[in-house]
């Protein structure tokens, strides 16, 4: 493996830490933090949106593909994509000023606790022991972060 190669799994997985520890800083955050909470509140919903995109593109199909009776688990996470997706809309329309935007990023950050327990309790172990090429889809998942990046 090159030093740029990463399974999948791992790859996802850092990005779940990586948006709960922003989470972390922005619940630390006085009210009256308004430039603060923008910039992180920005980043988070960028981060998600890129991670949304992959995994739906790249990581859930090889899923629904490899695992067995895996639809019911994938057709969940989809739609908790998409309730996250209509939350990451309203916050971005916001300024933190607003009122319910702090109510909104940490409903978003609830919802997203809750499916990345989902994620890495119970669809993670069913794609590893599935036998999924994990390496492969994490370059190809590398790859198109690198695009989605470059959009953004």
């Amino acid at each position: 493996m090159n030093a740029k190669t990463t399974d999948a799994i791992a790859m996802l997985t850092g990005d779940h830490r990586q948006v709960k520890d922003l989470f972390a800083q922005y619940d630390k955050l006085g009210d009256k933090a308004y430039g603060k909470k923008k910039t992180i509140a920005d980043d988070i919903c960028t981060s998600l949106t890129m991670h949304a995109m992959v995994e739906e593109e790249i990581f859930y199909p090889a899923v629904r593909k490899a695992v067995k009776d895996a639809d019911a688990l994938m057709d969940e996470a989809e739609l908790e994509h998409a309730s996250a997706k209509n939350l990451i809309a309203q916050i971005q329309e916001m300024d933190p000023e607003d009122d319910l935007y702090d109510a909104k990023v940490k409903v978003l950050g609830e919802q997203i606790e809750h499916h990345v327990k989902e994620e890495e309790e119970e669809m993670f172990p069913k794609a590893k022991k599935a036998g999924l090429y994990l390496a492969a889809l994490g370059d190809e998942t590398l790859r198109r972060k690198e695009e989605i990046s470059a959009t953004l």
